[in-house]
């Protein structure tokens, strides 16, 4: 028997996965979590509710998806020419996406449920957040072959510090839009790329650690005009 013979069902079809989770992503945009349904994706996406059973065992794992496909279309991490620049095109893109509603919607939504629901906090974790943290280990070693960082010899310590830089900068973004209500914004942005890298003590590029950069006090020196 031919392996084509052997085969059964219908193979996946990229086009159709595409407008389901597009469909997906309409749909929790105007219903919201709770009156989604499945069905309601299948009509939206022009496919049969089968189909979707066949790919999703759950609207929880389809809604994952739907929000994973997003952040890998248009999350990257350009080469700019310096670690800052990265950084801040980094958090403008991110800002950019999660401003989206159907991006946000959905991303909130999901993390929702998740709070009360570990399968779908770890579908969570593998689909999106271990994905993204990716971008961080190719930005930092970009940065590494410039001579902008040191190498890290411990990978434990590489990946502990990988972890760390992308919970900074993903829950300060998504506090700053989702719950503050605030926007993205270059200005924005730019300062907080600037205490990223620069800690709290303003030490700028060059500057050497400890010592505070010009117009900005020391740590623990009383801020100009103070008796």
């Amino acid at each position: 028997m031919s392996p084509s013979a052997r085969r059964t069902g219908r193979p996946r079809s990229a086009e159709a996965d595409r407008a389901i989770l597009d469909a997906t992503r309409a749909a929790l945009v105007e219903l919201g979590w709770a009156k989604l349904t499945l069905g309601d994706v299948a009509a939206r996406a022009g496919v049969a509710k089968t189909t979707l059973y066949r790919r999703w065992a759950s609207k929880c794992e389809l809604v994952v998806d739907a929000v994973a496909a997003v952040f890998d279309e248009h999350l990257e991490v350009a080469d700019h020419g310096s670690l800052r620049a990265d950084a801040e095109a980094a958090v403008n893109q991110l800002g950019a996406l999660l401003e989206r509603p159907e991006t946000g919607t959905a991303l909130m939504a999901v993390i929702a449920e998740a709070v009360h629901d570990e399968a779908l906090r770890a579908r969570v974790r593998s689909a999106i957040v271990d994905r993204q943290k990716q971008l961080v280990t190719v930005g930092r070693e970009r940065a590494r072959l410039r001579g902008e960082l040191p190498r890290e010899e411990d990978p434990d310590e590489a990946a502990h510090n990988a972890d760390l830089i992308f919970d900074v900068v993903a829950g300060t973004v998504l506090h700053r839009l989702m719950v503050s209500g605030e926007p993205v914004d270059p200005r924005w942005s730019r300062n907080f790329t600037e205490l990223l890298l620069y800690g709290l003590t303003g030490a700028g590029p060059g500057v050497a650690p400890g010592t505070a950069s010009p117009g900005t006090a020391s740590p623990g020196a009383p801020a100009p005009g103070t008796p």
